[in-house]
């Protein structure tokens, strides 16, 4: 008996396997080095390890409460005063998820009706357009494009005129994957204002916080004046301490717009990884040292990555945070079709990237574009940096 024709949701139009599955399988199928999907290949602090094996131990497996240990709560809460000098109250204005993807959307199925509107910069994160039609509400984009030097800006009367009557969100994912854009002061107080001008919500992404490079500085917009009441501010563990099978995230914020992303969160997963939170306390009270270290290691895998990549002829943006590097390939390839590009990779470069036009709500923006990831030991980066070349010499 077949199947009917009609099982996936119309809501899901266009949205198949994720570009990190098809290439996460290549990189399995060829032996290819991985640097399409960003996850590190080091484990984290031996005292965050340590820390849920412990929890394993001492009988922390069952159910958490729905909005995660106090402990964790806690912990965030006491991150974000130190970090940036903003006071949460750990009881009500702070909810634990299965990582930052499902209080995204926590967050936009519990704040959005049918029609609304949300603003987004593309490129952005897959998950953001998935969890917006699945509201069934509608993404609006705001292009992100280097300039000569390759730092990644966009046009502010671009953002001006996305904004409608029909509009209800700003997503905002800063530092920004994949592009490694931080934003600026002055871009985020544009952010602001339009926000406070038309009475909107503003759903930040923070999940690269730690990971800056050349004394770049990440400021949360919930900390610019009269954006706290209308900003849930969204972060996780997994990229900050290398443990992001562990799927440990956070939001916080005012309680309403908490409260909303939590209602429909609650149905999703309703609570995970009882063993990982209070590892992800221990992680969250480590010494400013420990952040310092983490960035300058990655900074240094970045400069690898980087050097290798315009070794081989690419045309490459230097990122100021996060996991990735974004190339344009038309030097080495003249076709500029990233998707094609990538998927031949691991058979003539013995490497794995992803192409950037997925990314994108409008493709042709990034059919040229492709990310590379240096969350890797370094001489994982260099033996790929070395394939690169030796694939692309003229």
């Amino acid at each position: 008996m077949n199947a009917p024709s009609n099982v996936l949701t119309t809501k899901l139009d266009g949205f198949g396997t994720t570009i990190f599955a098809e290439m996460s399988a290549l990189a399995a199928q060829t032996g290819a080095i991985n640097l399409g999907q960003g996850f590190p290949d080091t484990d984290g602090p031996p005292a965050v390890l340590e820390a849920a094996i412990a929890a394993i131990r001492n009988g922390v497996n069952q159910y958490p409460p729905g909005q995660g240990f106090i402990e964790l709560r806690r912990a965030i809460a006491d991150h974000q005063r130190r970090f940036y000098g903003i006071e949460l109250d750990p009881e009500s204005e702070v909810v634990v998820t299965a990582g930052a993807t499902e209080a995204l959307a926590g967050a936009l199925l519990g704040m959005l009706d049918a029609g609304d509107e949300v603003v987004v910069f593309e490129p952005m994160y897959d998950s953001y357009q998935a969890c917006i039609a699945l509201a069934g509400a509608r993404a609006v984009p705001v292009l992100l494009e280097p300039n000569d030097e390759g730092q990644y800006g966009f046009d502010p009367s671009e953002l001006r005129d996305a904004i409608s009557s029909r509009t209800k969100i700003i997503l905002l994912n800063t530092p920004h994957n994949p592009s490694g854009k931080v934003f600026t002061f002055t871009e985020l107080t544009l952010i602001a204002e339009l926000a406070q001008e038309h009475d909107l919500l503003v759903v930040t992404d923070e999940v690269y916080e730690h990971l800056l490079f050349d004394d770049h500085l990440h400021i949360p917009l919930a900390a610019l004046p009269g954006m706290w009441e209308r900003t849930l501010t969204i972060s996780s563990g997994g990229k900050t301490f290398h443990t992001t099978g562990w799927k440990i995230g956070w939001m916080s914020g005012p309680e309403p717009l908490v409260t909303a992303a939590k209602t429909a969160k609650q149905f999703l997963t309703y609570t995970n990884g009882a063993p990982f939170q209070p590892a992800m306390a221990v992680g969250l009270a480590l010494p400013d040292s420990y952040f310092e270290g983490l960035a300058t290691n990655l900074q240094l895998a970045r400069d690898h990555l980087v050097t290798g990549l315009l070794a081989a002829g690419f045309r490459t943006a230097i990122p100021e945070a996060t996991y990735f590097t974004t190339v344009d390939i038309r030097p080495v390839d003249s076709t500029g079709d990233g998707m094609a590009f990538c998927r031949s990779l691991p058979e003539r470069c013995g490497v794995v990237a992803v192409p950037n036009e997925v990314f994108y709500i409008r493709p042709e923006h990034g059919r040229h574009l492709v990310r590379f990831a240096c969350c890797k030991q370094l001489d994982v980066i260099d033996a790929a940096a070395q394939r690169l070349a030796e694939g692309f010499a003229t």
